[in-house]
């Protein structure tokens, strides 16, 4: 199983400071937003990621490198809590730049050569999950009964407008998605399932993305037809994953999800409480 984190979007939601900072950078404290979605694939036994980048986001492959000068620092105070914050995961990290804005199908099309012919995640790094069991190994889990697409999913009440809404049916609580509907119009909507930004997807997905994309016109290129004719084949199913998911490209989800990091924290858990209680 193999990984992709799509990051090479312009983040104009949390300007000015995404000029010059990626907001895959942004941290969650002191933990950039990224790490999380990192720190999820490692622990689904995940080993191979490649991040999706763009020209202006070079920091994040500066702060998946290796920084001599402070390991050297912290190897000389013996200062072991803070040379285990900076030392590189045990993984294998690749960058590829997505020279133009073009969409998630895109994205994906020019990680072929990396995919090769293994199932893989696809992650946009907006959406942090908090969960005892990793979101990527509750994707996994249900594709190794399956051996089909999985899209994770939540039920979400009111209004469903925004999303990717999903058409299913329960076959012995196991969810086969018969079709995503785009930002369908209230009332309209068929069901209260909404994809979320995680998805694993089988090898067979590229040659319809490649087809599609072979007749695409201009604009951004989406990966939604290609879901959907999979769907045709019976190949989708939705995983209703356990655990919290945080927003964090919407300002406001972003600062919950400071709030909720924070009071996950021993360290930082009951200072923050007393401020909330100051501001309540």
């Amino acid at each position: 199983m193999k990984a992709i984190i799509i990051a090479a979007g312009y983040g104009t939601r949390f300007l000015p400071v995404t000029k010059t900072i990626p907001k895959e950078m942004l941290p969650l404290i002191d933990t950039p937003s990224i790490d999380f979605i990192l720190k999820e694939f490692i622990e689904s036994g995940i080993k191979d990621i490649l991040v999706i980048t763009s020209r202006r986001k070079k920091s994040l492959e500066d702060y998946f490198d290796r920084e001599l000068e402070l390991e050297y620092f912290f190897n000389e105070k013996k200062d072991l809590e803070n040379l285990n914050k900076i030392i590189p995961k045990d993984v294998n990290i690749y960058f590829l730049r997505q020279k133009e804005m073009k969409g998630t199908g895109h994205a994906i099309l020019i990680c072929k050569e990396f995919i090769e012919n293994d199932p893989f995640i696809v992650a946009y790094p907006d959406d942090i999950v908090f969960s005892s069991t990793p979101l990527t190994k509750q994707l996994i889990d249900l594709y190794n009964r399956t051996k089909s697409n999985i899209l994770a999913v939540e039920e979400i009440e009111g209004n469903v407008s925004r999303y990717g809404v999903i058409d299913y049916l329960n076959e012995n609580n196991l969810y086969r998605i018969n079709k995503i509907i785009e930002k369908p119009k209230p009332g309209l909507e068929p069901s209260k399932l909404v994809s979320i930004g995680r998805y694993l997807f089988i090898p067979e997905l590229l040659s319809i993305l490649e087809k599609e994309y072979s007749n695409h016109d201009k604009g951004e290129f989406y990966h939604i037809n290609a879901i959907n004719k999979m769907a045709g084949k019976g190949k989708v199913f939705a995983c209703k994953y356990q655990g919290d998911r945080i927003d964090t490209g919407d300002k406001i989800g972003y600062f919950e999800g400071i709030i909720k990091y924070g009071l996950s924290r021993k360290d930082l858990k009951e200072d923050i409480k007393q401020i909330l209680k100051k501001y309540n």
